[in-house]
């Protein structure tokens, strides 16, 4: 697997899985910014893709402090997490681990408090997405 690429595998099919992550990210009251549908986006094109959204997200209180530090981390932010569904039918909720992402800038993530909020929202609804009780809700 990819440095930083934290992948969890979901219990559910794939509109379940991705509902239940918007679900989860309005239940904890997390802004939500985006949905892009690759797959629609391939099929528009005359192309094949497997079911693939990303859906993008976050909190002004989070990611500011992080940019204000390192005004690339914008690239990386806001945060977001990838449902897709792999050759077999198995889905999957892919996110970048928030830690990584601060270090790649060239930061220190301990130095940063909403670093670990961040991971935990992340571990958390990608858990709930795929079917598991979320031991942080």
């Amino acid at each position: 697997m990819s440095e930083g690429l934290v992948t969890v595998p979901s219990a559910r099919g794939f509109a379940e899985t991705l509902q239940g992550l918007v679900d989860a990210l309005d239940q904890r009251h997390v802004q939500f910014f985006a949905r892009i549908d690759h797959a629609l986006n391939a099929s528009e094109a005359g192309l094949e893709l497997r079911p693939t959204t990303v859906v993008v997200f976050g909190a002004a209180q989070g990611g500011t402090p992080l940019m204000q530090a390192e005004q690339a981390l914008g690239l990386d932010l806001p945060l977001r997490a990838l449902v897709y569904e792999d050759a077999e039918g198995q889905v999957f909720v892919a996110y970048n681990e928030p830690a990584w992402i601060v270090a790649r800038h060239g930061l220190e993530p301990s130095a940063f408090a909403p670093v670990a909020g961040m991971s935990r929202l992340l571990a958390d609804v990608a858990r709930q997405a795929g079917g598991a009780a979320s031991p942080h809700a």
